[in-house]
């Protein structure tokens, strides 16, 4: 299986590494800082620098369904690689940077939102939650100013692993009612937002909220008799 780097530091830019495997689904290395998309988070895209100077652009990341090897997925007409081959993987750090502003800024979100989550999606630019309100309401200007209150905070967010029973003992760490974070494994990564938030996830965040930026819900829709749909951008890209 791939050392998944990002996991430890979500600040590496690149990384060397070997190709340990390549065919029609994507080329696969011993260790990378591409994150595969998963938890409503794209994947990375970026480029792979060979020893000869040329590069692979890689144009998506994504997890193998049937193995849970990570896949970095060529753009059409690059260069082929071959196993054993050492090169420097790279990401697109200005559009992973913004994706871990955003992932974070939903986190916030859900402080501010205190409803279960019904799905979600995290972009470079914008990104979204749902929400099961019941019987509930949300206003988008409260939302907005609570928002960027705690942004600027500037408060500190940290990962840590708790145990598979751990996390069965604690079952309102849980947010997401139609996901529930994988299990099995042994341990549970959690993200913490130093009084603010605390839950399961396996994506990629910045290192203190005032690296989120000013944000703007641009909109709350309904979808459907008990749903709400809170779209969040970053204002100032």
């Amino acid at each position: 299986m791939t050392e998944e780097l990002f996991r430890e530091d979500a600040y590496l830019k690149d990384c060397v590494a070997r190709v340990v495997g390549v065919d029609e689904a994507g080329i696969r290395l011993d260790r990378t800082v591409f994150y595969p998309t998963g938890g409503g988070q794209p994947g990375d895209t970026g480029r792979l620098l060979r020893a000869d100077g040329s590069v692979v652009a890689i144009a998506d990341t994504r997890k193998s369904r049937e193995t849970g090897e990570i896949l970095h997925v060529p753009a059409p007409g690059q260069p082929a690689v071959a196993p054993g081959e050492e090169l420097r993987a790279a990401i697109d750090w200005e559009r992973r940077h913004r994706h871990m502003r955003m992932h974070t800024a939903l986190h916030v979100l859900c402080a501010v939102v205190p409803y279960g989550v019904t799905g979600g999606q995290v972009g470079d630019l914008r990104s979204r939650l749902d929400f099961d309100i019941g019987e509930g309401s949300l206003e988008r200007e409260p939302i907005e100013a609570r928002l960027n209150e705690l942004v600027a905070s500037g408060k500190p967010a940290s990962a840590r692993w708790i145990s598979d029973e751990e996390l069965a003992a604690t079952p309102e760490l849980v947010r997401t009612m139609s996901v529930k974070p994988p299990t099995g494994h042994g341990r549970v990564r959690l993200i913490e937002i130093a009084g603010i938030d605390l839950q399961p996830c396996g994506g990629t965040h910045v290192a203190s909220l005032a690296e989120i930026g000013l944000l703007a819900v641009e909109k709350i829709e309904s979808k459907g008799k008990r749903n709400r749909r809170v779209v969040v951008a970053l204002a100032a890209p």
